[in-house]
């Protein structure tokens, strides 16, 4: 089954990063990444830039309870696994301080997108 994991946090806390942290986070999403891509259950993963300039940003719209979250989506991956208790695994893999992550069964509107062919981690 397809389960999507989306990193919620604080992009100021992100960008305060050290690069040693930097490198530790993005070490373990690198190693994660490269064992899903062999085992071919990885899909999409995105890190979302910070806007360019609040000027981008529009008008909140929600539909649902999350309308006063002080966090932002930071990333999401798209992952296939067999169970809900290995996806969390794989987000516990993930975290880090200050950042929330959220597991959410999916279902694809574009059956056979994965395995994502051509993605390479870093």
């Amino acid at each position: 089954m397809l389960y999507s994991i989306l990193i919620y946090g604080s992009e100021a806390a992100v960008a305060a990063w050290t690069e040693q942290e930097e490198a530790e986070v993005m070490g373990r999403h690198a190693e994660l990444r490269k064992e899903l891509l062999a085992r071919q259950r990885l899909g999409p993963v995105m890190r979302l830039a910070p806007p360019a300039s609040r000027a981008t940003e529009t008008a909140p719209v929600t539909d649902g309870p999350f309308a006063e979250t002080k966090e932002q989506l930071l990333g999401i991956y798209v992952i296939d696994c067999d169970s809900q208790a290995e996806a969390h695994s794989a987000a516990r893999r993930l975290a880090f301080d200050s950042a929330v992550f959220v597991v959410r069964p999916i279902v694809a509107f574009a059956p056979g997108v994965l395995p994502v062919q051509g993605m390479e981690p870093d």
